[in-house]
């Protein structure tokens, strides 16, 4: 009795003091940063609520940035659940945009659903293939996922860069070297009575299905058993490295579909401004939501707020738009630091405390 008191207290400790504690932390050091350089953080805290949610305009400015970081928080937390790190999902934006750009191109002349539906696929196969390597890799030669996803990330924005601006240059696109466009009648367009394109919808029905089969199936069982231990999982029979891969794959997917909805719902062609940071965030987004298929969706439209908010800050205080980063940065170092103390003894009631709940 008192033992099951006492583990649930500790739960409730971890679940709700640590997350206060945490919020806190993040408040009083960007409070103290926003001193720093002269501000009233009351005033830039005002200013970062009304740009990013103090309006339908904002609301709808947030959705839009929301909608990339669901997909690219999904990058790092599906191969997670296999207990790799996979911090490379800029670069397979960048190649599921170009590879979308081309499946666009070459589906020219057919129905604009077949071409949309072309886009998303090719970019979902080669975000896969691209993010999968690392799994691959891994898994059967032993070269660490983290480092391996981080190159090969810089290697697919270089590769967007040269085919955008080299073979697959626009002999149009002049100031801004693009792919050829893959036309207006066949780009996605928004949902009903919103300046919102439907790539929020695919990316929120990719979490919620994520999610679902994370928590609810064999394979996401199977996933889990492998992040946790790895031999537990061999001995149960499991194929340990088509799980790996498999993962890494399915993650790059949701990378790689983020690049082919910017190219197909804002863009309209593959250029260096699908590099914008998306899959950098996303990692943040999947540390807060703590590694949660259907957390990330609310941690993605929170992040997408305080980007949002950031051209106000500019307009308003005169203070660089880069103070949003800040902010994600200090929340990044301080949630990444919080996991440390998540299990640890300081999360156990003391003797005295399970023994006064016990007798309660």
């Amino acid at each position: 009795m008192r033992s099951s008191i006492s583990d649930y207290g500790a739960w409730l400790l971890q679940r709700i003091w640590l997350p206060l504690t945490v919020a806190l932390i993040i408040l009083i050091l960007f409070a103290a940063f926003v001193a720093l350089i002269g501000q009233s953080p009351a005033e830039v805290s005002g200013l970062l609520y009304q740009g990013g949610f103090g309006s339908a305009f904002a609301w709808q400015n947030t959705l839009l940035r929301a909608s990339p970081l669901i997909l690219t928080g999904l990058a790092v937390a599906i191969p997670a659940q296999a207990g790799m790190v996979m911090i490379g999902a800029e670069g397979a934006l960048a190649l599921g945009a170009l590879a979308g750009a081309v499946g666009g191109i070459a589906l020219q002349g057919a129905a604009p659903h077949v071409v949309q539906a072309g886009v998303l696929l090719a970019g979902m196969l080669c975000g896969a293939v691209w993010v999968g390597l690392s799994g691959w890799l891994r898994n059967y030669r032993g070269v660490n996922e983290t480092i391996s996803s981080l190159l090969f990330s810089y290697i697919g924005i270089a590769l967007l860069n040269y085919f955008v601006e080299g073979p697959l240059k626009d002999p149009d696109s002049l100031n801004k070297p693009s792919t050829r466009p893959i036309g207006d009648n066949n780009m996605i367009g928004n949902l009903p009575g919103m300046d919102v394109h439907y790539g929020l919808l695919i990316g929120v029905l990719f979490a919620l299905i994520s999610w679902i089969v994370l928590t609810f199936t064999t394979s996401g069982f199977s996933l889990r058993l492998i992040g946790g231990n790895v031999r537990a999982a061999q001995m149960a029979g499991l194929r340990v490295g088509l799980w790996v891969t498999g993962a890494a794959a399915m993650g790059g997917a949701a990378a790689g579909l983020a690049g082919a909805i910017e190219v197909a719902a804002v863009q309209g062609s593959a250029n260096a401004s699908v590099v914008s940071g998306y899959g950098y965030t996303g990692i943040l987004v999947a540390f807060m939501a703590r590694q949660n298929a259907l957390a990330v969706i609310p941690v993605a439209i929170l992040i997408g707020g305080l980007e949002a908010a950031g051209g106000m800050l500019q307009r308003r205080l005169d203070v660089p738009d880069a103070v949003v980063l800040v902010l994600q940065g200090i929340a990044f170092v301080v949630i990444i630091a919080s996991e440390t103390l998540r299990g640890r003894q300081l999360f156990r009631l003391t003797p005295v405390a399970a023994k006064a709940g016990g007798a309660a």
